[in-house]
């Protein structure tokens, strides 16, 4: 074997040297919101740079007791796993169904779906589709209207035309049906694609706010991700209604060395409680993710 030259070495340094910046430059605003959002908010507004200054949780803690913010967490939370959940059963079983030969006018139900990516009616038929269904001010317009999605089915459609037909075959000669096929066969089979989809699905569900704006006005139904929004957009106000919670529990003494929360401290804090919850999702799919997006996309 060769010996590396000084040119080589200088090269895998600056190679080594360039992606470390590049990840750092990834993940330091991330982490300077974290460590700011975790600082005392009076010490923050001077810096904070590697460490948290003053570190504290009370930011946090008074966000949660806001009007709504726990129930508007927990309705988020239950949008996203049942939303999860639905939308991967419905589009992988709509897929599954749709590689059937037997199926009638099964390419003209896979292309009218395929369609839908391209056409789209607009908002206003939308709302008022949405409206007349029934689904204005119920929880079920979380869920309902993205049960299957065009896309996920593609991913899952020819991730399933890669699976032996024999296995199939061999469980219908031994009197399985198509539920127990793909319940039984297909579903696990389909494991790394599954896994991808649901990942989709969860940061979608997660992260939408649109029809909660247009199709919900209680407040018992309201998502977290548009009670955040509207706390963004007042977060002077914001700030001040939590001071003020303090300065009536407290005497005017003790009030001068009381907690203050910033405009600054509620972004910081806002923007780590919408993150980090679906981040942890991530790693439990990670070993399915690449393999399933891959193997789906081949002939899509």
């Amino acid at each position: 074997m060769n010996k590396r030259s000084g040119v080589d070495w200088a090269f895998d340094l600056c190679n080594w040297l360039f992606m470390s910046l590049f990840v750092l430059c990834c993940i330091y605003p991330f982490y300077y919101i974290l460590i700011n959002s975790v600082s005392d908010p009076s010490l923050a507004i001077r810096g904070v740079y590697l460490l948290p200054v003053g570190f504290t949780l009370k930011t946090y803690a008074k966000l949660f007791v806001l009007q709504d913010i726990s129930n508007a967490f927990f309705i988020s939370t239950l949008r996203a796993v049942l939303g999860t959940v639905i939308t991967v059963f419905c589009s992988s079983f709509f897929a599954y169904l749709v590689t059937q030969r037997d199926l009638i006018l099964r390419k003209w139900i896979y292309r009218f779906v395929v369609m839908t990516m391209y056409l789209n009616a607009g908002l206003i038929p939308w709302y008022i589709t949405m409206k007349e269904l029934g689904l204005k001010n119920n929880f079920l317009i979380y869920i309902i209207p993205g049960a299957v999605g065009a896309f996920f089915v593609i991913l899952i459609k020819t991730y399933i035309e890669q699976i032996p037909p024999s296995l199939a075959e061999s469980g219908m000669m031994d009197g399985a049906g198509h539920v127990t096929l793909f319940t039984r066969i297909i579903f696990p089979l389909s494991m790394p694609i599954i896994a991808t989809v649901a990942l989709f699905t969860a940061v979608a569900q997660w992260n939408s706010w649109v029809d909660n704006l247009f199709l919900v006005s209680h407040p018992k139904l309201q998502t977290l991700q548009l009670l955040l929004y509207n706390y963004l957009s007042q977060t002077e106000s914001l700030a001040t209604e939590a001071s003020m919670r303090m300065m009536s529990q407290q005497s005017n003494q003790s009030y001068k060395a009381a907690f203050m929360i910033t405009p600054q401290s509620v972004k910081m804090t806002i923007t780590m409680i919408v993150t980090v919850p679906i981040l942890f999702v991530y790693p439990f799919l990670q070993k399915y993710f690449v393999k399933g997006i891959m193997l789906g996309a081949v002939k899509g």
